[in-house]
């Protein structure tokens, strides 16, 4: 069955008309004459059967249609290019996965883990974008996403599959000089959590998109806590991490986020009383296509690392 698709020529011309908002300008970047570019872009428009540009003083202007229909294009020329430069580069095995992710989760969890998915998969590359709000797959060049949301929102994405790779429990954390000042431990002395009473007298880091975390975690311990919501706000997770490690205040953060931290000694774990979060992450991919090997791979090395983490 022959395709409705224009050619690529023409689409390619169209792009660049429809980005510079001028034949020539277009011409000169695809080293063609600016007559060229005009056919090819009125060539495009009869294919169509609707006017993509309008006439102006200046030169041209896309006309309402012409740039729905110029941001899909160059969707697509970007994809077309990517899909080719990674066969090339992969020479036919392999493949590659454009990956959209919460920052601190592919930063400091997922990252640290790739050259595990290098040396078990070396045909497979990950690109990382990061992207923290649903998002319709067909208006994107993601394969899949890493998605940290609560499960009434995941259920509320439309046309995806979700795959739930753990909960985000949070704990409170800070830097062992923080818990040397506020207990008066002295040196060479082991130290020990703190009970839940204790924190509510130590200065608190809050994180601004979750403003009643502190609040649920002394509530949860069964602790009056006045001075719950008080302290600096900070948006991330990685924030807060800096901003506990340099002894600033108690933040509660999932220790599967502070690995490297807590094993170099500059966070401790200071009350082992964790607070079960609402949300949790997720490997997110398209409902409408069954996933491709390389995709499946990925998911399956995912979700073993994921059980591994939480042991």
């Amino acid at each position: 069955m022959r395709r409705s698709i224009p050619s690529t020529q023409a689409l390619a011309c169209f792009e660049a008309a429809a980005r510079h908002e001028s034949y020539t300008r277009a011409a000169q970047e695809l080293a063609l004459t600016q007559g060229a570019v005009s056919r090819q872009v009125m060539a495009l428009e009869e294919f169509v059967g609707v006017p993509l540009f309008r006439r102006t003083r200046h030169g041209v202007a896309l006309t309402p249609a012409g740039e729905t229909y110029a941001r899909k294009v160059r969707h697509w020329l970007l994809g077309m290019e990517r899909d080719t430069l990674d066969l090339m580069a992969h020479q036919g095995s392999g493949g590659t996965i454009k990956l959209a992710a919460v920052p601190t989760f592919a930063t400091r969890w997922l990252m640290p883990r790739l050259p595990q998915l290098a040396q078990q998969h070396p045909d497979i590359t990950v690109h990382i974008d990061v992207q923290t709000r649903p998002f319709l797959f067909a208006d994107t060049g993601f394969d899949a996403a890493l998605y940290a949301g609560t499960p009434e929102q995941v259920r509320n994405w439309p046309g995806i599959e979700a795959l739930h790779l753990m909960d985000e429990d949070v704990v409170p954390v800070c830097s062992p000089r923080l818990l040397d000042r506020a207990t008066q431990r002295a040196p060479g002395r082991a130290w020990q959590p703190l009970p839940p009473q204790a924190l509510a007298d130590l200065p608190l880091l809050q994180q601004s998109t979750r403003p009643q975390g502190w609040v649920q975690w002394f509530q949860s311990v069964n602790v009056d806590a006045p001075r719950a919501m008080d302290g600096p706000r900070y948006e991330l997770f990685s924030m807060l991490a800096v901003a506990a490690a340099q002894g600033m205040g108690v933040a509660l953060i999932p220790p599967m986020l502070v690995e490297s931290e807590l094993a170099r000694g500059e966070l401790v774990i200071a009350c082992a009383q964790p607070l079960r979060g609402e949300r949790g992450y997720y490997l997110i991919t398209p409902a409408q296509q069954a996933p491709s090997a390389v995709l499946q791979t990925f998911s399956d090395w995912l979700k073993t690392m994921a059980q591994q983490a939480m042991g």
